[in-house]
Parts: structure tokens; sequence; C-alpha cells
């Protein structure tokens, strides 16, 4: 298991504190145990998909949240376990287990939707940029030249 120090970046960098966060975040992530399994897909030029594998999950047992840019799931198994059950295990290879996984999102990425089909939990996300942010094409006019300071009229 190797570790980063973003220390020096601290000391060097102004206002990079928040992408040294992101790289220590996802160092913590990848020693996670990996379950449960995903995937993150582009389906447009500013549309993701994360699917997350539920097999066994209803949708009251799951949680999707969004905070300052951070997208959290997380399982909540009710338990299956009753003294009353029938059930009697030979072997039990389902994973019931609770989770949570975190995805940080970048600036103005949005939930659009969510859906639960057989076993996979799917996140739409879309990029929507402010309109002050968009690139906007600037008329360049075509005003009559400017004579003793005045615009318009051409000398007499």
């Amino acid at each position: 298991m190797r570790t980063y120090d973003f220390t020096p970046l601290y000391r060097s960098a102004v206002g990079f504190d928040r992408l040294a966060g992101l790289l220590e975040s996802a160092a913590r992530t990848s020693q996670e145990n990996g379950w449960p399994p995903y995937n993150i897909e582009t389906t447009g030029e500013n549309a993701y998909r994360i699917e997350i594998a539920v097999a066994g999950f209803k949708p009251d047992e799951l949680n999707i949240e969004v905070k300052e840019n951070l997208l959290t799931v997380t399982g909540r198994k009710t338990a299956n376990d009753d003294a009353g059950s029938e059930r009697n295990f030979l072997h039990r290879g389902l994973a019931e287990r609770d989770f949570e996984r975190r995805f940080q999102l970048a600036d103005y990425v949005v939930v659009k939707a969510a859906d639960l089909v057989n076993g996979l939990l799917s996140i739409d996300l879309q990029r929507e940029l402010p309109e002050a942010l968009k690139p906007r094409r600037i008329e360049i006019g075509s005003g009559q030249a400017l004579i003793e300071g005045k615009k318009g009229k051409a000398a007499a």
C-alpha cells in the first residue's frame, strides 16, 4: 500500500487544495473493498451514467444524495434473517450487506435521473454550464467613422 504526501503542494500552490483533496480521496477509494461493482460511462458530450450492481436491493433500501459535488449512494439491507424464517441455506453467496459508494462530481454536474432495473442502479448525470460560462459570439458592429468626436453624421 502506497501513500502520497501532498503537503508540498499545499505549501507552494494557492487555491489548489480541492485538487489535492480529490487526489487523496481517490487514493483512499482505490483501497476500498470494491463492492458493489460499478461502471462509469459517457453517454453524450456532457452526459454520463453510473451503473452500480445492487442485486437483491429494493428501491426503498437505496439512497442517493448529492452534497457539495459529492454523490453518495448507500444501500441499507433490511434484515432477511427473521427468527420465524423457514429458509435454511446450504451456501449463502449473495452479498446482502450494507454499502456506501462515493463519487466526486465536477462542477456543474447534476443528477438527472436514477432507475433500478434488473439489479442495476443507473444514475444519469449531465454537465450544465451556466449561461455566463458558455462561450458566446460577440457581434462586431459596423459603426461609421468618428469625425471630431461625433459618431454618425458625415461632415458637411
